[in-house]
């Protein structure tokens, strides 16, 4: 067995398991038995999820697409959890799910069968697994070059497969796609050309301005962005190419781009948990997530240390925020510390546990094995990141131990 049939063997379980067996995050079952388990036994650090809010950020979102013409399409990358896509999925509105890797779109394909990777894929081991994948679920990727392009036309052919692409534009970001209009057209003529490719229309992704803070300009520039990717998707139709899929946004331009007249899906995902940083947007979720911690020192009387660090959530978009101590401010987060500024007068102590709210999901997640879920201070389950990490790169010997 290969490296990657191997993977998948373990990846394509409706519900896959954690794959980091010695964690001591997994000394339970995966179900636990409600009650039995407080968030004063678990072992810091630990990421913990209130079901409730989740629930809640789901219904909401599901409920705003619930009218119009444009549907949801949540991006699996924030969460990596297959249980809470589950619940994205179950809770309507939703055309699928996007993912940004492979290894994210082939865990997502045991329990979705409608697939983009809203990424490009030019490696021939890659474009190989997206193929394979293609022949189980309905499985469409971004290009934005005809080397990609390419790639995934022999990999189709190859493998038997037909694989869907969306023509990805640059709508302002700067990151990966090509310019709207006539670059975008001939990209789009020769993916319909293509032997094993199905052209299904184009994305485009207004990264830049999720983080806007002022709503007023926030829409104005989405408005303008969104312009040019219905421009180019109407110019697709009159050239007689097909245009089935317009996707673009995120969760802080959601409610923006999925009112644009021509666009047909938005690819939020930080909205189920949401993070500090786009809590300061002013989008109407809730945070649903937090890195649990023990205050390890109490060296003076204004500050303590927790065992929650840098190795436990990122600080790209900022240093997290304290949950429950008012006033209290993180000041550093070190490899294994979080310093935490107190308020006179404070009564923690060593010992203590401390909830931080992390600036950024997505980031963040990636470094836990699994999320504790709570109902209050209870643990009602244990749900794992099954697509953390890059599943390639996982030895053969964990991908083939039994179930």
């Amino acid at each position: 067995m290969g490296l990657y049939e191997s993977e998948l063997s373990g990846t394509m379980n409706p519900e896959p398991r954690t794959q980091n067996r010695n964690s001591e995050h997994e000394r339970g079952t995966r179900n636990v038995e409600p009650g039995t388990v407080r968030l004063s036994d678990i072992a810091t650090p630990a990421l913990v999820l209130d079901r409730a809010a989740l629930d809640r950020n789901i219904a909401r979102m599901a409920a705003f697409f619930a009218s119009g013409s444009c549907r949801l399409r949540p991006h699996f990358k924030a969460h990596k959890t297959p249980e809470i896509a589950k619940r994205q999925l179950a809770a309507g509105s939703c055309s699928g799910l996007t993912c940004a890797t492979v290894g994210e779109a082939e865990i997502a394909a045991g329990f979705c069968d409608d697939v983009l990777l809203a990424n490009e894929i030019v490696a021939p081991e890659k474009c190989a697994r997206v193929a394979a994948l293609a022949r189980r679920v309905r499985l469409t990727t971004a290009i934005d070059s005809l080397a990609g392009l390419e790639a995934l036309s022999r990999a189709a052919r190859e493998g038997g497969a037909s694989i869907g692409v969306l023509v990805d534009l640059n709508v302002g970001q700067g990151r990966c796609g090509v310019e709207p209009g006539e670059a975008a057209l001939t990209l789009a003529r020769q993916a319909a050309l293509s032997s094993g490719i199905t052209l299904r229309g184009v994305m485009g992704y207004e990264g830049h301005l999720q983080p806007v803070r002022d709503r007023a300009e926030r829409e104005s520039r989405t408005r303008q962005a969104m312009q040019g990717l219905v421009r180019t998707a109407n110019q697709l139709r009159d050239a007689g190419l097909p245009c089935e899929i317009v996707s673009a946004g995120g969760t802080g331009t959601y409610d923006i781009s999925g009112r644009v007249d021509g666009i047909t899906e938005i690819q939020a995902g930080s909205y189920a948990l949401m993070d500090t940083d786009y809590s300061g947007v002013g989008v109407p979720f809730e945070p649903a997530f937090w890195v649990l911690g023990t205050v390890v020192s109490r060296p003076a009387r204004d500050r303590c240390v927790a065992d929650c660090g840098h190795k436990s959530m990122t600080k790209d978009h900022g240093v997290p925020a304290v949950r429950g101590i008012d006033c209290a401010t993180v000041t550093s987060l070190n490899d294994e510390h979080a310093t935490i500024s107190l308020p006179p007068g404070s009564t923690v102590e060593i010992g203590d546990r401390v909830a931080l709210l992390p600036s950024h999901v997505d980031p963040t997640i990636n470094l836990h094995d699994v999320f504790y879920v709570v109902e209050g201070q209870v643990v009602v389950d244990i749900w794992p990141i099954a697509a953390r990490g890059y599943i390639e790169h996982r030895t053969r010997t964990r991908m083939e131990e039994p179930a």
